[in-house]
């Protein structure tokens, strides 16, 4: 089996992001099982809010295209949702509204999405943990041919949940998203 590719993000913009801080616990727990693994920020790709019109007359942005790129060059995802007000981020579906547009007359619709795997995690300082961005995420990534598997990670009261120097204070949670990248790395055999 060859190393899969993992391409790692949070849905969040915010610097100090509870959700960007599991995105690193869950690339560290990817490569420590076998993953080659990238661990990017959405707040480094700035994109305007997806128009069909902006992209007919300007073309995919730069940051668009940038990520696209990354998506296509990646086998799977491990995608840390927020949950605001009870859903994904506007940031979350928009960089993912852009990556799945076609860029050429010959170039399939979600090209570079269809068949990767995913695993979806969140935290939020609520007690359910973002549980109700990820309910809404699974049925997304699938629609558009992502394969989500079944585990997945939701930590709850995320300002009380990290370490200063950003790792789970709970070894259950940590164990979670061990196994979880795991099950993702082993869904590639």
């Amino acid at each position: 089996m060859t190393r899969p590719r993992i391409l790692v993000f949070s849905g969040s913009l915010r610097a100090a992001s509870y959700n960007q801080k599991l995105a690193a616990i869950a690339a560290n727990a990817a490569r420590d099982v076998g993953a080659e693994v990238t661990l990017i920020s959405l707040r480094d790709f700035r994109m305007p809010l997806f128009d069909e019109d902006l992209e007919a007359e300007q073309g995919m942005p730069e940051a668009a295209q940038k990520l696209k790129a990354l998506f296509a060059s990646h086998d799977g995802l491990i995608i840390a949702s927020p949950e605001y007000n009870s859903t994904i981020t506007a940031a979350l579906k928009n960089a993912i509204d852009w990556v799945s547009r076609s860029t050429s007359p010959d170039e399939k619709p979600l090209l570079v999405l269809s068949g990767k795997k995913a695993a979806i995690l969140s935290a939020s300082p609520g007690g359910y943990g973002g549980a109700r961005s990820l309910v809404q995420l699974r049925p997304f990534l699938e629609n558009i041919h992502i394969t989500v598997i079944p585990e997945q990670v939701s930590v709850g009261k995320a300002y009380e949940a990290f370490t200063e120097d950003g790792h789970l204070i709970d070894p259950t949670q940590t164990a979670a998203i061990h196994d979880m990248a795991v099950k993702l790395v082993a869904s590639f055999a």
